[in-house]
Parts: C-alpha cells; structure tokens; sequence
C-alpha cells in the first residue's frame, strides 16, 4: 500500500468519525414493532419505474431522495427523475426527501453553501407541489462535516447518512445510518442477517441504492436482487414504512413548518441532550 493510499484512508477515517461523533441530535427509539424502509438517492427514472412498483406489488411505499438541479439530466446512475415523475410517484404514495438542490458534496461543500442548496430544493419543491414539504434529508456523495449537520438539522425531522448498519437504542437524527443494498449484491446472506438482528433488536433498518434495473450502474443493483430484498422485507416482522412515517413511529416527531423553515419537533420519548 503506497503512501498516498494509507493517507487518504486515514483521512477518510477522519472524516466519517467528525460526521459520526459531533452535532449530534440524539433520541431513543420507542417503535412499537421493528420497521424497514427503502430509499432511493438521486431519484434515477429507474427507481421509481422498476424498484417503486417492486415495491407496490409487495404493499410497500418508499422514498425518494431528489436533487431538483439534476432533474432531465443523465448522470452516472441513469437518466434523472422529470416532472412528470413526481407526479407519478406522488399519486402512487411515495414519499419525495430532499437530497439539496445541487447535489452537494456533504464534506467538500461549505455549510452555509449547502444549506442554502437546501432551502434551493425546498423551493423547486414548492414550486411544481405547492404546500408540500420535503421533511427528511439524505446527505449526498459522503458523511457530513459536523456544521453542515447543524444547519441540515434545523429544517428536517431526520437527515440519514450510511454506515451499513440498522438504528436501535439511541440514534442521531441528524446522521441515521442506513445500508447500501449495492455494497451486498454477492453476499446476500448479509442482507438476510440484517434483517433477522433488526427484529431482534426492534430497530429501523433503512435500506438505500439508486438506480434498478437490468444492467444497474455501480451504485445500484437489478430488479430481480431488490424483489428478493423487499419480499424478505414484507415476510419479516418488520413493517416497511416511508422515513418520515419511520420516525413519527420511532421518535414520536411530528409537525413542521413550511419548508425553509426550522422544524417542530415535539419528541414523544426521552431525548438526550444534543452534542
């Protein structure tokens, strides 16, 4: 391993332990049953077309992470969501997140920068569906610097990162970890086993990807591997549930304001101060 490989791994260490540890917003969990959710990042044409009616024909509804600066264009997962899109996944009962307007880097963008491509999409928003509020985030490309999770905080009910792991005990709801489904394609074992310890410990396991289809990108995986994740999913004892349903159910958090604007929270259960 060269010098410059041990360095940037290093750093990159660095980096997920800043985003991990500081500007936490901490709650317990009190769902009463373990819960999945499925998101999407980015908003690829092919997560709704193929992953979202997987979901449908199992009952499930997922959520979508979109970056309005992106919309119509190509990208490296595929072709990006168009308006008439939202519409579909709207009618359908999917849940639209906020993945800031110019798909910013989560660490290499100042955090005055990236709020305000937040308060962008939630305007876009506003625009093409009047009234309605993006109410969680997902941070795009990597794990936050901890002043970019300080703004993000103030305008969602939850921000999600990754981490490959499920949220039970405590969680910070301005990192919650979620589990890349592309990382697992040949071990699905390890799917299976995320699921089964997620009853166990009655948590919320997110599951995100990007695109679906036949021939995915290297950050997202077929329709024949998430039809097995999400029947695994619905013949578990968890339910599936869209994010912001998710953390009602676990957090007890509801009500918020217009989007731009902070969020209400009133916790159900124990909070922890913030750090």
């Amino acid at each position: 391993m060269s010098f410059n490989e041990v360095q940037q791994r290093i750093t990159g260490r660095c980096r997920r332990d800043f985003s991990r540890w500081f500007v936490r917003r901490m709650s317990k969990l009190c769902n009463r049953f373990p819960i999945i959710s499925f998101t999407f990042d980015d908003f690829p044409k092919s997560a709704l077309a193929d992953g979202g009616a997987i979901l449908r024909k199992y009952g499930a509804r997922g959520t979508y992470y979109a970056s309005f600066g992106l919309m119509n264009q190509n990208s490296p997962v595929g072709r990006i969501f168009s308006v008439e899109d939202l519409e579909v996944l709207v009618a359908q009962g999917h849940e639209l997140g906020c993945h800031t307007f110019a798909h910013c880097h989560a660490w290499n963008t100042k955090p005055r920068v990236f709020e305000e491509s937040i308060l962008e999409n939630g305007r876009a928003m506003d625009r093409l569906f009047p009234g309605v509020a993006l109410k969680t985030l997902a941070y795009p490309i990597a794990g936050p610097r901890p002043g970019t999770k300080r703004r993000a905080g103030r305008h969602f009910l939850c921000c999600r990162g990754g981490g490959q792991i499920y949220n039970s005990g405590w969680a910070d709801l301005n990192l919650l970890s979620a589990f890349f489904l592309e990382q697992s394609v040949h071990h699905p074992a390890v799917i299976e086993e995320m699921i089964r310890r997620n009853e166990e410990q009655n948590g919320w396991l997110i599951f995100a990807t990007h695109d679906v289809c036949e021939t995915p990108t290297r950050f997202g995986v077929t329709p024949g591997f998430f039809e097995k994740v999400t029947q695994a999913a619905a013949g578990s004892r968890c339910r599936v549930l869209r994010v912001s349903e998710a953390c009602e159910e676990a957090f007890g958090l509801a009500g918020m304001k217009r989007a731009g604007e902070e969020v209400l929270l009133r916790p159900a259960g124990p909070t922890a101060p913030r750090t």
